[in-house]
């Protein structure tokens, strides 16, 4: 059994503002633990909420909006306003709770899009994935699958995601790498930060705290970033870095595994 305060995911969490993923989190024994549950959690938990003609793993032809339960093309009495964020209009008025897949959008597998997303064109989403409400999927983002996404998350332009947690208001928004990775709570990536999830040499991610060396089990273990963590552009956390909450990482900085207290304030 692990012990030691940093290895809980109460410590990089505010577990009490995790709604329906929760369970995600509960019992485990090392904060890492939950990726090892989240392929089977996803599938517990995930309502597919789109029409299977739209996900046929080529570009959309139409626009799609989900609204009020049902699926609808754009043009079906429906406006687009293009701004900073689209929005969906009827009669003059924003629907602020209609889901919006733009065409040229690339879907396949069980995918359920939260109320008020927002799916660029040349984005690529594979399930099965949980996109939370208002959650916008930028042009040319990859989402991987095995991913939750969460409320007010943005994957941006050139960000891959796959097999990965983004809690609410986290931010990728440009030329991000995310795997194998948690990111809590309003954490922000800035861009071009990488979360490198494979070793170079072969075997399983190793963590050192507190003298000891606690093996992962995991081959592929990228970063564990607590509430609040923002990271600088062009920085990379090596496999194995678990980060606490309201820490910093300076731009262009090789974050070298390991396990890092609260606050932490990361420089050359």
């Amino acid at each position: 059994m692990l012990s030691g305060d940093m290895l809980q995911a109460e410590a990089y969490f505010d577990l009490d503002a995790l709604g329906r993923y929760l369970p995600l989190f509960e019992g485990v024994g090392a904060v890492w633990e939950a990726l090892d549950r989240l392929k089977n959690f996803i599938k517990e938990i995930i309502r597919p909420n789109l029409p299977t003609d739209f996900l046929q793993g080529v570009p959309l032809a139409k626009s799609l909006v989900l609204y009020e339960g049902k699926a609808y093309c754009l043009e079906d009495g429906f406006d687009l306003r293009l701004g900073e964020r689209p929005e969906v209009l009827r009669e003059g008025r924003v629907l602020h709770e209609a889901t919006l897949v733009m065409a040229g959008a690339v879907l396949w597998g069980e995918i359920e899009l939260g109320p008020g997303v927002v799916v660029e064109p040349g984005a690529l989403i594979k399930g099965p994935s949980i996109i939370g409400a208002r959650a916008e999927i930028r042009q040319g983002a990859y989402v991987r699958g095995n991913c939750i996404i969460g409320e007010d998350c943005v994957v941006g332009h050139t960000t891959e995601i796959k097999h990965s947690i983004m809690l609410s208001g986290a931010k990728a928004g440009h030329f991000a790498y995310i795997g194998d990775s948690i990111l809590g709570l309003g954490v922000n990536l800035g861009a071009g930060t990488k979360l490198a999830n494979l070793k170079m040499r072969p075997g399983t991610v190793r963590i050192l705290w507190q003298g000891k060396s606690y093996d992962t089990g995991r081959c592929k273990l990228g970063a564990i970033l607590g509430d609040g963590v923002q990271t600088g552009c062009n920085s990379v956390t090596n496999p194995g870095v678990l980060l606490g909450p309201s820490s910093l990482i300076f731009p262009g900085l090789a974050v070298p595994s390991g396990i890092y207290p609260a606050k932490s304030f990361l420089r050359p």
